[in-house]
């Protein structure tokens, strides 16, 4: 009888060649393991990536709309608390302007024009809020704060009027000023267009058409503004005229407290429809990564009970190799 032997340098080589398999064998099942993924995509498509490409980049653009949304979000969020700090700095300070003008009282025009100003100021502040790195009453400009400061803005309504004689010439100057171009939006607004659209889902997109230099917010800014100017000493020792500011700074304050009400419910639309988009593209994501899976997803028990099973060889080859290793020519004899 013939017995083909193997010799210890063919035999060494034989068991490393077997090792290095096994060992590539156990990375592959363990990233299967790990990932829940099949390590041969080509095998796991039967060669034809088309679905899986198309599923890849429908999931990327679904990445892309989530980032809008998030912005979209926290934008009108930012947007909505401003509005609503704006109307409650109308905590009764348009009753009380018009009512210290109904009585003609100096003391109580003078408080009431000294509170409008410290008001005036909380709202400049309001509007020019930034949030996450942009200036959201801005427009397209979100680098840029939208409004110049208090002084700038009183200073510029100072040298406006100044030829005004009484209040009827004052409030035509104002209105004149903050409605023409190249007055109030010339020189205290440094925003720019209302914002672009977001583009929130495919074939969908949302936007917000509220800047510091929309008319519903400029009535409330013209409202403080007469306030601030009368606090300044306008017309000061003419109580008929301050009455008669005061009356007009009291009714526009509140005609700007009622536009923001209005403007709070244009944002929470807004907030609405990228709220329902953002569902909608979670659901659709959800069910393109079940099809993703579907399609080239390894299954978790034959993969682990794979696994196993190359563990085992390995620990075999290890065993076999210690066994070989110590063998000696006293030991065969």
């Amino acid at each position: 009888m013939n017995y083909l032997s193997v010799g210890d340098m063919a035999l060494n080589f034989q068991m490393r060649r077997h090792n290095a398999a096994l060992d590539t064998k156990l990375a592959t099942l363990t990233q299967e393991v790990t990932s829940g993924i099949k390590s041969d995509l080509g095998a796991a498509v039967s060669g034809d990536f088309g679905a899986l490409s198309a599923i890849d980049r429908s999931l990327r653009l679904f990445d892309a709309f989530d980032l809008a949304t998030t912005e979209a979000s926290q934008y009108a969020d930012a947007m909505q608390r401003s509005l609503e700090r704006i109307g409650n700095l109308d905590d009764g300070i348009s009753t009380a302007l018009m009512s210290a003008a109904t009585t003609s009282s100096k003391i109580m025009i003078d408080a009431t024009v000294a509170s409008t100003a410290e008001k005036f100021d909380a709202l400049i502040a309001t509007l020019n809020t930034n949030s996450v790195g942009r200036y959201i009453f801005s427009g397209d400009q979100g680098d840029t704060a939208p409004l110049s400061d208090t002084e700038t803005i009183i200073t510029s309504l100072s040298a406006e009027i100044s030829g005004a004689t009484n209040a009827t010439d004052v409030l035509a100057t104002l209105d004149t000023w903050f409605a023409d171009p190249s007055g109030f939006s010339a020189t205290s607004y440094q925003g720019g267009e209302a914002r672009g659209k977001f583009y929130i889902a495919e074939g969908e997109t949302a936007a917000i058409n509220v800047t510091a230099n929309d008319p519903r917010v400029k009535d409330a800014i013209k409202g403080y503004a007469i306030g601030t100017l009368l606090d300044r000493g306008l017309f000061d020792g003419d109580l008929a005229q301050r009455s008669a500011l005061a009356k007009e700074a009291g009714e526009r304050i509140h005609s700007g407290s009622l536009a923001t009400v209005e403007l709070a419910a244009e944002v929470g639309s807004f907030e609405g429809k990228v709220a329902s988009a953002a569902t909608r593209n979670d659901t659709e994501r959800v069910s393109l990564e079940i099809a993703r899976t579907k399609l080239i997803g390894a299954d978790p028990y034959a993969s682990a009970t794979a696994l196993e099973a190359v563990r085992s060889q390995i620990e075999t080859l290890y065993l076999l190799t210690s066994r070989l290793a110590n063998l000696s020519m006293t030991d065969y004899m």
